[in-house]
């Protein structure tokens, strides 16, 4: 596919679309951008496993609450990563006889594995956690220093990972002309979104956990402790259910931006082959793929040996591009009026 028959959105070719034109969940996952996801992943899993284990025999040694739900928000998180990985390593499969649109939605499907079993989890241990320490609040303890420096080491560790996975967001923002918070909305990579949002919940939650061991310091009382504990708790849940939602949407069958389908419109109606499109459907069906469906009026009045030819060309053409997965084409019912590109771009531009 030659160059101006790229379908991805592109601010310079069509400066009039304005910011619609920019789908952040288009931008396919390129050859080198997979090793990139790999290494986030994989920064993030180490930083967790070593935050986690020093956080587990601080808490053991100083009873704090706080730091017991950051223990378990460290595990959840250093789990999280293993699915992660889990999910680049199915979603990369290729396309085979049982599974021909490839095995992309696996990546959504092992997202939400980890958003369930380990931040829920994390959370539910957390709250619970701190509520047994409310009702039962231990006196004033030791090892506030050492807290505070394993707190501070963790922090920097945190941001190191959170820096890499924040420049991966700011990037994709960056060169889709939108918001980080649309793009992590809107990206179709599970590992990208859920990799930022923990990294940043993990940063928010060592806040909390120093805030509440300064507090239990100043005043003696072990139930700041405690509600550091539920404050983390709170913190993984929002996570989760944020992190669920959009895996979910993803899995059942998230259709593609209006502006997505502008550029395929778009594409479609340039080519030599097409006379009218009446039906579009784009899906996506896994991280940066897309299923199309469509329905065109061809140019040229063909027999039908010469029509099918003329759709398995558009197809084909579809299909080398890299975010199309699957292309089915058929001819247009003649009842059906066709789409109008004016009327697309007016959609996508609300």
């Amino acid at each position: 596919m030659s160059h101006s028959d790229d379908i991805r959105p592109s601010v310079a070719a069509h400066p009039d679309d304005g910011d619609a034109t920019s789908d952040p969940a288009l931008a396919p996952p390129q050859a080198e951008d997979r090793p990139e996801g790999l290494v986030t992943v994989v920064i993030a899993l180490a930083v967790n496993v070593a935050v986690a284990v020093v956080k587990s025999v601080v808490a053991a040694l100083t009873g704090s609450a706080a730091m017991v739900a950051e223990a378990s928000h460290s595990w959840a998180d250093a789990g999280n990563e293993v699915f992660l990985l889990v999910a680049e390593r199915r979603a990369a499969r290729p396309a085979d006889a049982r599974h021909p649109l490839g095995y992309g939605r696996a990546a959504y499907v092992w997202s939400m594995v980890a958003a369930f079993g380990l931040f829920a989890v994390g959370a539910a241990v957390s709250v619970w956690h701190g509520i047994t320490a409310w009702s039962a609040p231990e006196e004033e303890g030791g090892g506030h220093l050492i807290g505070y420096v394993v707190l501070a080491v963790a922090f920097v560790l945190e941001a190191v990972s959170f820096g890499n996975a924040h420049r991966r967001v700011s990037a994709g923002a960056q060169e889709h002309r939108v918001s980080r918070s649309r793009f992590l909305a809107r990206t179709s990579d599970p590992t990208l979104r859920a990799v930022w949002a923990e990294d940043s919940a993990a940063l928010v939650g060592i806040g909390i956990a120093a805030a509440a061991i300064a507090l239990h310091q100043l005043t003696g009382d072990a139930r700041w402790d405690a509600a550091g504990s539920i404050l983390v708790g709170v913190l993984l849940g929002a996570v989760a259910v944020f992190l669920l939602s959009k895996n979910m949407a993803f899995l059942v069958g998230e259709v593609a931006d209006p502006a997505v389908r502008v550029r395929v419109l778009r594409w479609l109606l340039e080519r030599p082959e097409v006379l009218s499109v009446s039906y579009l459907h784009l899906e996506y069906v896994g991280p940066g793929r897309l299923a199309v469906v469509g329905a065109v009026d061809l140019a040229a009045d063909e027999v039908e040996s010469l029509a099918a030819v003329a759709l398995q060309r558009v197809e084909d053409a579809l299909l080398a591009h890299p975010v199309v997965a699957a292309a089915v084409l058929s001819l247009s019912n003649p009842s059906h009026a066709p789409l109008r590109l004016e009327d697309e771009e007016a959609a996508a531009r609300r």
